[in-house]
This record gives structure tokens, sequence and C-alpha cells, in this order.
């Protein structure tokens, strides 16, 4: 066979523009760089331009298709920044061609009755609102792709059974199940966006040692481990795959095709 196809399994997203939410950090950093690495141009969004600009540096330092920076706060409550941020994208590149809404933000571990009504409006803003405002915008870039979109949430364990103390992020995670599967459900006859979740899982992050501040960050999953899965649901490879809510790890983790 020719090595152009050998090639283009190797990149399987050459030539696409996907947005990668909470890109300074954590697996959004490391979903970045796997996307470039795979061919994309990436565009890093996140709310401190510090960590996004260390993003981007290591992504240069490989060569890779250049990033671009788009420092944003999803805790803007306000729907003319989004409106703002979609246009700048569609001048700039046109389409997209895929989304990864990876940012969120932990909030308190502690009984509901202890729970700061601000921080709860907080969470909640930045994991579902923000989210909400962000996608909406960007549909119409996502429709450009030629039926080959793929947008990305992120979910959780707790998101899918209530645990104690877990509060709004537990209660977000809900909204978010939920918010995938009605974008779902409303663009499953167009056939032009596939919309999926993943739960990574324990995973090696800022996050999670927050979460579990006694646990031994050796005994913790990698990000680059569970990487596999997110570059498959971007790729054209998992056009069948919608309206799924997928483990990257675990007894029940989703198997990538080889």
């Amino acid at each position: 066979m020719t090595n152009h196809a050998t090639e283009h399994s190797k990149r399987p997203l050459e030539g696409r523009t996907i947005l990668v939410t909470g890109a300074g950090y954590g697996i959004g950093r490391e979903a970045a760089l796997t996307y470039a690495r795979a061919g994309a141009t990436v565009l890093l969004l996140g709310r401190t331009q510090e960590a996004l600009n260390d993003t981007y540096d290591l992504i240069e330092a490989e060569s890779l298709p250049q990033a671009a920076v788009l420092p944003f706060d999803l805790e803007t409550r306000e729907e003319d920044p989004y409106v703002q941020l979609a246009q700048l994208i569609g001048q700039h590149f046109g389409k997209l061609d895929g989304v990864l809404l990876n940012a969120g933000v932990l909030g308190q571990r502690t009984p509901l009755d202890n729970y700061h009504a601000d921080t709860w409006q907080k969470v909640m803003q930045i994991n579902v609102n923000g989210q909400f405002m962000l996608v909406k915008q960007l549909l119409p870039l996502l429709r450009e792709t030629n039926a080959d979109a793929s947008v990305i949430f992120t979910t959780s364990s707790v998101g899918r059974e209530g645990r104690a103390y877990w509060g709004a992020y537990s209660v977000s995670k809900f909204a978010t199940e939920g918010l995938m599967q009605v974008l779902h459900q409303e663009l499953e006859n167009t056939s032009e966006i596939r919309v999926n979740c993943i739960n990574p899982g324990a995973t090696r992050t800022g996050m999670r040692a927050a979460a579990y501040p006694l646990e031994n960050p050796a005994d913790v999953t990698e990000a680059a481990d569970i990487m596999p899965l997110y570059l498959y649901l971007m790729s054209p490879a998992s056009k069948a795959i919608n309206g799924q809510s997928l483990n990257a790890q675990g007894e029940q983790a989703f198997v990538v095709p080889a």
C-alpha cells in the first residue's frame, strides 16, 4: 500500500481545526498535544493565559501545526462574549471540526447543608451554563465540516450516580450528561455533528489532587494514558459513535479499535 494511507493513520486529524477548553492544564493540555500530533490546528481556550502559553510552547517545540491561544472565562454569564468568540474563530478559521469541552471546576467537597451558595453558582456556571452558551454559538461553525464534526463533553462517575459530599460538581455532571443527550437527539437526524461524553476516570490532574489530597499521585493514571479514546472520538474513525457516554478506563472502559 502507499505511504499516504499509513501517514493518514498516524495523523488522522490532518487539516482539521479543534477547540479544546481547559487547555492550559491536565487532560486539556494533553489532549491539545495529542490533537496537534495528529495533525490538527488546535485552538487553546482557557482563563489563564500563562498556562495556555505554556501549552502553545509545547506544541511549538515539536514543530506541530501552529496553535492559537484564546483566553476566555466560562464563568462569563453574558452571551455577547460567546458570540464574539465564535465570530473571531469564524473569521480566522472559517469552520470547526471538533470541540473538546474539558474545562471545569471542582467546588467544595462538603455536605449540602454546608455548601456555599456562591460556590454552587460558580460551579454550575462554568461546568454547565458556560458550556451550553459556548456550544450554542459554535454550532454554525461545526455545521461547516461536511457532516464530520465531533463534540466531546467531559462527564464523571459522580454524574451518573450521586455521591455524598460532591455537591455542585456531581450535579453539574448529571446536567452535562443531559445536555449531551438533548443535543444528540436534536442533531441525530442531521448527520452533521456527533456528540458524546467521556468519563476520564481517576487521572493525575490538579483537580484530582484537590479532591483526594491524601492519594499518592504515582498510583493514578497519567493523562497521556487515556488519550487513545480522546483521539478516536475526535477522528473520522468514530463517525458511528453518537450519543454515548464512554469510560476512558476501568472495567467498563471503551476499547478503542486498533
